[in-house]
């Protein structure tokens, strides 16, 4: 089964590989403005650069955005100025006026005054490797001690919710579950720095924060759906008894989501 480390996984290695085809394109592209001979070609040097740039930027924003917040405004600035910027200049100059078509001005001599190119190049190359750091955060041991430590406590508690049910105690043993759940979700926002404005949340808050932060995508919002329904059932419905069925279904897909949701 698919996870979402897995997709963001994947996700990575796409846009490092893109990132390394834009990096060669703009070596060529160096070549050719130093007048050096390149190898023949099939488009203009530069020209792959600038058509990808936009679509791996908003791409890559997104990565590091879930993996490593706290170097997103850092991406950011390397991509765009500062608003209050009133001068461009070797300093504020970025990516983005590269893209855009401005360009250093000349002095009385005809000289540039600061290298765009190859600011435009250095940024850049900075981007990528903070989209590399991203990746390596994968292998930190780190960063999965918390969850693996939190997952084996959560492990237990769904096997007294299972020995619950096997002994008829469906309300007890879907109010396991469901605590189990609502306790993940929250690990889960505070994985992605996603505030929590209620002081308590339920399932169903947790889920739509997850959603609107692009943690998950809609089916497996309307799956946490079903078993936030299924969670109130046996805590809250006093109309009906939940059955064995639901409960274990409860119980089974709250464990798919520990496994499959970081």
């Amino acid at each position: 089964m698919k996870t979402n480390l897995d997709k963001y996984r994947e996700d990575l290695k796409r846009l490092l590989d893109v990132a390394e085809l834009m990096l060669v394109d703009l070596e060529l592209e160096k070549r050719t403005r130093e007048g050096k001979k390149i190898e023949k070609t099939t488009h203009t040097p530069g020209t792959i650069f600038l058509s990808k740039y936009q679509k791996w930027y908003s791409e890559s924003y997104q990565v590091i955005k879930q993996l490593l917040p706290d170097r997103l405004d850092e991406f950011e600035r390397l991509y765009k100025p500062e608003n209050k910027r009133k001068t461009i200049d070797s300093i504020t100059y970025t990516i983005q006026d590269w893209l855009r078509g401005v360009r250093s001005s000349v002095d009385y001599l005809g000289k540039i005054n600061f290298e765009d190119f190859g600011i435009t190049v250095m940024r850049f190359n900075m981007q990528v490797e903070i989209l590399k750091s991203a990746e390596a955060r994968f292998e930190s041991s780190l960063f999965d001690i918390k969850q693996v430590l939190q997952a084996d406590l959560f492990d237990s508690e769904l096997d007294a919710a299972r020995e619950l049910l096997k002994n008829g105690f469906q309300r007890g043993s879907g109010a396991i579950a469901g605590v189990v759940l609502e306790k993940h979700l929250e690990q889960v926002c505070l994985n992605h720095k996603i505030a929590i404005t209620k002081k308590y949340p339920s399932i169903g808050d947790l889920n739509d924060l997850l959603k609107n932060n692009n943690v998950f995508d809609v089916s497996q919002w309307r799956f946490i759906q079903r078993l936030g329904d299924l969670r109130n059932l046996c805590d809250h419905n006093k109309k009906r008894e939940p059955t064995p069925e639901e409960v274990s279904e409860l119980i089974e897909g709250t464990e798919k989501i520990l496994k499959t949701i970081f």
